[in-house]
């Protein structure tokens, strides 16, 4: 079935056909705006993220559920840095004329899938005709008590910092598929990456993390931002960073320095948050108790640049940048 022959309105009312009711949702699909009603004492979160195709996406690598599934994966992502509970989804597309009506079926089932393991509910977007690639743009709503909303910018001397789940997959993933790789735990993770937003939530609730980010550049660049914000200065043991058995594998055969990847490739989604000196015990429990695993990688330090050290004692030379779209040739 081709888009043209149900239209723009034929297509929104088959993915509002998908669409159940939702907490905190008084108007949704239908309407000019929808109507949404925050848990008294929270703040609203608000975040959005565009994935343009041959930008962030590749059709010849992922299906369409699974590409649902990631365009909010990544935006659960950044309401979990922020120690929110994610609530409220907004879908827009511009989708080029001949995209087939059932992979936008499969794709907003991928997508509602996520949602539901969340409680999020699709309350509206738009649809518009792109005259080149699918463009996907998801704005999410979140929300928390303002005592526990977790930023950046809190990180001091001393904090311990530690990563959830491991890095370097996603990248090497990435690769993977590149070089002709469908499936395995790289390709996996690159393609349908795990939003850490019960992690997020337990944290945030103790009042642990001093600043909290996702790990969507790289873990040397999210960290910069952390530094920037706080005013710090941190160093790293490469040596402790949380490599999967099969990146310990894989990466080797594909990339020179597995090290460096792990550190600089991005879109593992994982949480990289500091902590202060003597709670270190108190994050690891609350982690493990609800089967997150979690590794301490460094600390908060006076100022300065950040410093990598690999197991021999040599310094590992970074970029704090990560990926720029507006760079003459990224």
């Amino acid at each position: 079935m081709k888009l043209g022959d149900i239209g723009e309105f034929g297509l929104i009312g088959r993915i509002a056909g998908k669409v159940a009711g939702g907490n905190g949702v008084l108007i949704g699909i239908g309407d000019d705006a929808a109507a949404t009603e925050p848990t008294p004492g929270t703040v609203l979160l608000a975040t959005s993220d565009m994935l343009v195709e041959g930008v962030h996406f590749d059709l010849s690598f992922t299906d369409p559920f699974r590409l649902g599934r990631k365009s909010l994966a990544v935006n659960l992502s950044d309401i979990a840095a922020m120690g929110g509970m994610p609530r409220h989804l907004l879908l827009s597309l511009a989708i080029p004329p001949g995209l087939p009506v059932e992979f936008l079926d499969r794709f907003t089932e991928g997508m509602l899938a996520l949602a539901d393991e969340f409680g999020v509910t699709l309350v509206g977007g738009d649809t518009c005709r792109s005259p080149a690639g699918l463009v996907i743009s998801v704005t999410l709503h979140g929300e928390q008590t303002p005592d526990l909303v977790v930023r950046r910018n809190g990180a001091r001397p001393g904090d311990q910092i530690f990563v959830t789940g491991t890095v370097g997959d996603a990248a090497l993933g990435l690769e993977l598929l590149r070089q002709g790789r469908r499936d395995g735990w790289a390709v996996e993770r690159h393609l349908d990456p795990p939003p850490r937003v019960r992690a997020g939530l337990a944290l945030a609730g103790a009042g642990l993390p001093t600043a909290m980010i996702d790990v969507s550049d790289g873990v040397a660049a999210d960290l910069g931002h952390i530094l920037e914000l706080s005013g710090v200065g941190a160093r790293i043991d490469a040596g402790s960073l949380p490599l999967s058995p099969y990146f310990r594998e894989h990466a080797p055969r594909v990339c020179a320095d597995p090290a460096l990847l792990a550190l600089t490739g991005g879109e593992d989604y994982e949480l990289l948050f500091s902590v202060p000196a003597g709670r270190e015990a108190e994050a690891a429990s609350i982690l493990t108790g609800i089967g997150v695993p979690v590794t301490s990688i460094g600390a908060i330090t006076t100022g300065g640049p950040l410093t990598v050290t690999a197991a021999d004692g040599r310094e590992i030379a970074v970029s704090r940048g990560g990926f720029n779209h507006f760079a003459s040739d990224p």
